[in-house]
Parts: structure tokens; C-alpha cells; sequence
């Protein structure tokens, strides 16, 4: 069984796109659960009226992409767990691609997708995540044509959370989202919590899906949890050896991450990085005690950490760059 979870705001404009992909799927075995976080937009009646098989969670209040992921995430039946965004249209064999590559691959905790522009469909938005030594997370092949450069399957950081898989078990393991994230970075954040633990991610690209990009959270509202997540991620996992031998470049890339923000601080979008920066070093102290529980669960070698960090540039691929809609 494969259980897919999907988030909603105020997104009935969406949904009928994803969910109508949704019923073409050619795996068998999928539930759809929707989570919707106190939409007032007739979301949840929408998904009443027409989509009846799928299973609606209505809130009262909006409980954030990780809050509504996890709620969908403890309801579900499924032995893998799909987390999709709203804003996106999955391909014919998008979970049956998914659930082999778990199955194919008993080591991998996850499995990524790759994600095109919905409007561009040669465009890649992902091809999973990668993760750099300066402590920046970015999307692999952001923007670039898809000229098959990304068809080949392998080993990876992580998977995007806007369509990705999980294995049940890795999550009964390491845990889900954390929650005090509310939104962007949190799939960063558990892809560095299962690798620590020594669950693996296996980039498939014959699960494509194609995504709008932040139809229902960007600009300031990516900058300020962008800018603030990033460093709570740093806090949490990157292990204090290699955070030694690496700290001057984590430095730098944040302080040019800080100085472009105040280059143009006439901009929303740019103040709310610098509040999001300031809020991530307010916040650290609360991520220790986070820190001290993932760094003592280890069970991989540093140099195996090491290994599956990059040096890509984050200004090229960063997830950090503010999306538009």
C-alpha cells in the first residue's frame, strides 16, 4: 500500500489537477489522503463533492506543511508514505516508479522524484536534493533543460519534499518533520536525519512529477523560513567534526546570503531573509537538544557523511533562492 499525503491551503484552484493525476495512477494499491490546514476557500467541500475516495482531514487552523504532512502521515495505512504538494500534476506511473525503487532497494529510506516545471515541462525544478559543505541544501539540476542529464538512476542526499516517498519504517525510526519548522527546509532536515541513521535515498527518474512552485507559499513567505531553517538545519545535524573542518565556508555562504539581503532591503522578500537569518541564531539554542539526540543516534562514519556532501556553488542550485509563483 502506498499512502499519498498532500497538504492544502486555501488551494481548491489546485486540486483538481492533482487529484484528477492522481486517479489515472497505474499502481493499484494507493490511498489519497488530503490534509486540509483550515482552508476558507471551499477546499474541503470541493474534495466531498468530487473526489470522494479520497480521505479528507479538515482542520480548524493551519498547521503548516510538516503539521499537515504528519497528521496525513499517522493516518495512512501504507508501508510507503508519499508526500505531495497540491500545486503539482504526477505522471501516469509517478507512485508505481516510487514504490519499486523501495523495493528494489531495501536500504534506501527514501526515494526522490524528479520534478519539472509544471509550465515548462522540459524545465527541471529537481532531481533530488544535494547538499553542500557550506551548509547550503539545493535542488540538483535547478533551471536547467532536461536533455537527460538526470535519467539515471543512483545515490543521492535526499529527496525533495514537494514529491517524494518514504519508507514507513525509516519514519518509525527516525521520526517525522519536525514540526517547529512549519514550512521549507523540513525535507532537508529529515534527509540529513535518516542518513546519519544510516537509511539511504535512491533517485529514480521515472517518477516525474510536474510542480508550479510555491503556488501557495513563496517570496517573503520562502525568504523568512528559508533564511531562519537553513541554520536551524546546521544546528540540528551537521556533525561537529565536519563542522570544524568546514565552518569557514558555512560562514561565508551565510554572510553573502546576508549581505545580498541587505544590498536590497528595500525588497520584502530581502528583509525577510534578514529576519529569518536572525531568527535561526535566536532559535539555535532550542535546536540543541535536538542535536544532541540525532548526533548520539548515529550509525554511519563521518567520512561516509562526508562523502555525500557536495561543493556545488549555492548561488547556481540553492534551495534558499526565493521561488515565485
Amino acid at each position: 500500500m502506498a499512502s499519498i499525503v498532500i497538504p492544502n491551503w486555501n488551494g481548491a484552484h489546485h486540486l483538481p489537477i492533482c487529484l484528477n493525476a492522481l486517479r489515472a495512477q497505474t499502481y493499484p494499491h494507493c490511498e489519497v489522503i488530503l490534509v486540509d490546514n483550515g482552508s476558507t476557500d471551499g477546499s474541503p467541500a470541493l474534495v466531498a463533492e468530487r473526489y470522494p475516495e479520497v480521505r479528507l482531514l479538515a482542520l480548524d487552523r493551519n498547521l503548516g506543511l510538516t503539521g499537515g504532512n504528519n497528521l496525513g502521515f499517522r493516518a495512512a495505512l501504507g508501508d510507503v508514505l508519499i508526500s505531495l504538494n497540491n500545486d503539482t500534476e504526477a505522471a501516469p506511473d509517478f507512485v508505481e516508479a516510487l514504490v519499486t525503487a523501495l523495493l528494489d532497494h531495501p536500504e534506501a529510506g527514501i526515494a526522490a522524484a524528479k520534478i519539472l516545471l509544471f509550465d515548462r515541462r522540459r524545465v527541471i525544478h529537481s532531481a533530488g536534493d544535494g547538499y553542500g559543505v557550506d551548509g547550503i541544501p539545493f535542488n540538483r539540476g535547478v533551471w536547467q533543460q532536461d536533455e537527460g542529464q538526470f535519467d539515471e538512476p543512483g545515490w543521492i542526499f535526499g529527496g525533495c519534499g514537494g514529491a517524494v516517498a518514504y519508507r514507513r519504517a525509516m519514519l518509525d525510526d527516525i521520526g517525522l518533520f519536525d514540526e517547529s519548522f512549519f514550512m521549507y527546509c523540513e525535507d532537508v532536515d529529515l534527509n540529513w536525519r535518516a542518513q546519519l541513521a544510516g537509511w539511504r535515498c535512491w533517485y529514480t527518474p521515472d517518477a516525474v512529477v510536474y510542480h508550479k512552485l510555491s503556488a501557495t507559499g513563496g517570496g517573503p513567505i520562502a525568504s523568512f523560513y528559508t533564511g531562519r531553517n537553513t541554520l536551524w538545519v546546521i544546528a540540528k545535524n551537521y556533525p561537529g567534526a565536519l563542522l570544524r573542518k568546514y565552518w569557514p565556508q558555512v560562514v561565508r555562504a551565510q554572510w553573502a546570503i546576508f549581505c545580498d539581503a541587505l544590498r536590497a532591503w528595500r525588497g520584502e522578500a530581502a528583509r525577510a531573509r534578514l529576519r529569518g537569518q536572525l531568527a535561526g541564531l535566536f532559535g539555535w539554542p532550542r535546536m540543541l537538544g535536538k542535536r544532541r539526540r540525532i548526533q548520539a543516534a548515529r550509525r554511519v562514519p563521518l567520512d561516509y557523511v562526508e562523502s555525500i556532501l557536495t561543493n556545488s556553488p549555492f548561488a547556481q542550485e540553492s534551495k534558499l533562492q526565493p521561488e515565485t509563483t
